[in-house]
Order: structure tokens, then sequence, then C-alpha cells
């Protein structure tokens, strides 16, 4: 029976790492951090949304009389 040659296998996983490594770095180098600043705008989406929610709460300070009064 032949022995397995460790050595191939071994520059076969370190290629497949490589080529990874390097899909990743032209995505980043494509799309400028792309995933990162989408996880950020959604936070940024998502405290906009509840600042308009407290703003739509509070009374708005110019118009005191309610709306059937007049």
């Amino acid at each position: 029976m032949a022995k397995p040659n460790y050595s191939y296998e071994k520059r076969q996983r370190e290629l497949e790492k490589k080529k990874k490594k390097e899909e990743k770095a032209a995505r980043k180098a494509a799309g400028g951090d792309a995933g990162h600043e989408t996880s950020e705008a959604g936070e940024g989406l998502q405290q906009d949304s509840e600042q308009a929610s407290t703003e739509s709460t509070t009374a708005p300070t110019s118009d005191a009389s309610p709306p059937g009064a007049a």
C-alpha cells in the first residue's frame, strides 16, 4: 500500500487558504469595506428611527392648541 503524501495535502490546504485570503482582500478593496459600512448603516438607521419615534411622540411647541379646538 502507498504512503499518503502529507506534504502535497498540506500544500493544497495552504493554496486554498491563500486563494480565499486573496479573494477576501479583493472584495474588501473593491467594496471599500461594504460589509462593515452596511452594519454601521443599519445601526444608524435604527438610531434614526428611534429618534424619529421619540420626536413624533413629543408635541410640537409652535401649535399649542388641540386640533379640534379651532
